[in-house]
């Protein structure tokens, strides 16, 4: 089991979430895909895999994983392993059309 780290970006997107009533079902979504990471980063319904386009802050391999599937713009997941042992940094939480990670 890993801890969860969220850094700012990604805490205020989960609070916008959480806080959009007409999201409730990407909220559900998305908290049952954390408790999956935080379980098991590679369950299957994660599809977790490496996203080549950046690194994270010390150079770390980045992950996407989904929290919603077979959706137009479905949410993801970015986030990499540490900085750590037993750790989780979620980096970012938005919409397949919105992969800006800063």
């Amino acid at each position: 089991m890993f801890e969860l780290d969220f850094t700012y970006v990604s805490k205020e997107q989960l609070s916008l979430l959480k806080n959009d009533k007409s999201q409730k079902a990407a909220y559900k979504a998305v908290t049952k895909a954390l408790r999956y990471l935080k379980n098991n980063p590679r369950h299957n319904s994660l599809n977790s895999k490496p996203y080549q386009s950046i690194k994270g802050p010390n150079g770390e391999k980045i992950f996407e994983s989904y929290a919603q599937q077979k959706r137009p713009s479905p949410y993801r997941i970015f986030w990499y392993y540490g900085p750590e042992k037993g750790v989780i940094t979620i980096l970012n939480i938005n919409k397949q059309s919105q992969y800006h990670l800063l």
